[in-house]
């Protein structure tokens, strides 16, 4: 199950670009909770501690309980928007989630056994083509990643998607059924070419 976050929010009474410049004013970041068949509810939140679970790794991935009032709401961060200068967040849209709730997520990619790939050994660059893999899978059931075993690749060997075993339920988000992760690729140019140079010196 994938990890969840607990913030604490207030409710706002008023909604609006004025009134989201004003709880800025007051020191607190405007955000709006919306999704699951019910009326949308603006709330703030405190942005130290916002700002604290935004920037760690995995922060759209992870379900996210939002008390106010009382009652707690479980979530998933879709949008935060931030400040063109500072990156200081300047508001954030949450969307509710339930037991039966599927959605549409990017999950990184983890690469094991590199020491166990004879094309890693032999001087072949790892090429990763995609660092995440977008997947629809229940809310409550989302990946904190996707190990992917590098063991026995040689260079030019590649990776597929359907290489790799998702968990019970997940499916991919893209059309296409066999895209590439991943590459071993053979060592760099500069490399083969200064190769003629030393063996000349």
């Amino acid at each position: 199950m994938t990890k969840i976050i607990s913030l604490e929010a207030e409710l706002r009474d008023r909604v609006g670009k004025g009134a989201a410049r004003a709880t800025r004013r007051s020191g607190r970041i405007p955000a709006v909770i919306y999704g699951d068949h019910k009326e949308p509810v603006a709330i703030s939140l405190d942005p130290k501690l916002f700002g604290r679970e935004l920037h760690r790794p995995g922060f759209f991935q992870h379900l996210i309980d939002i008390t106010f009032g009382g009652e707690k709401h479980r979530t998933l961060a879709r949008d935060v928007q931030l400040h063109p200068v500072t990156d200081e967040p300047l508001h954030a849209d949450f969307v509710r989630v339930g037991a039966n709730t599927r959605t549409h997520v990017n999950v990184p990619v983890h690469f094991l056994n590199q020491d166990q790939s004879p094309g890693l050994k032999r001087g072949g660059v790892l090429n990763i083509v995609r660092h995440d893999l977008e997947l629809i899978c229940a809310a409550d059931s989302i990946p904190e990643r996707i190990d992917i075993d590098l063991a026995g690749m040689d260079i030019g060997d590649s990776l597929h998607f359907t290489a790799i075993t998702l968990p019970i339920g997940a499916t991919s988000a893209i059309a296409e059924k066999d895209f590439t992760i991943a590459t071993i690729a053979p060592p760099s140019v500069r490399k083969e070419e200064d190769a003629p140079a030393t063996a000349a010196a």
